[in-house]
């Protein structure tokens, strides 16, 4: 008898639809605060024993999330030599249009595309 891999427990249609929330569950960020990491790290932490999928696209969200919380945080120290009130501001449009972006990709079944992610989780 074959041993049972959990990672072929999901269908290619719910692979993608939990792939599509990872990246849309950090607009939980607008709500919660670090919701932009907590809402994708509890998606990818519960379902990527099940799907090699799922685990890709939220190490690429998680990897985009932690990558805007390092820049927010050079922005808001910027602050204090006036340029950082814009860059808050740019990135937060950025954000937005990045998550919706990758979300949309996902959804057409391609990688998420995150730009001026830095690879933390490999």
């Amino acid at each position: 008898m074959a041993d049972f891999d959990p990672r072929e427990a999901m269908g290619p249609s719910e692979e993608r639809t939990w792939s599509i929330l990872t990246h849309a569950a950090a607009f939980a960020g607008v709500l919660v605060p670090f919701g932009m990491i907590l809402g994708p790290f509890l998606v990818w932490i519960i379902k990527k024993p099940e799907s090699a999928l799922v685990d890709r696209h939220g190490r690429a969200a998680l990897n985009f999330q932690i990558s805007m919380l390092i820049y927010f945080i050079v922005s808001v120290i910027l602050v204090f030599v006036v340029i950082g009130l814009l860059l808050l501001i740019m990135l937060g449009v950025f954000w937005f249009v990045m998550v919706l972006v990758a979300t949309i990709r996902t959804a057409d079944g391609r990688d998420p595309g995150y730009v001026l992610s830095i690879e933390f989780l490999k």
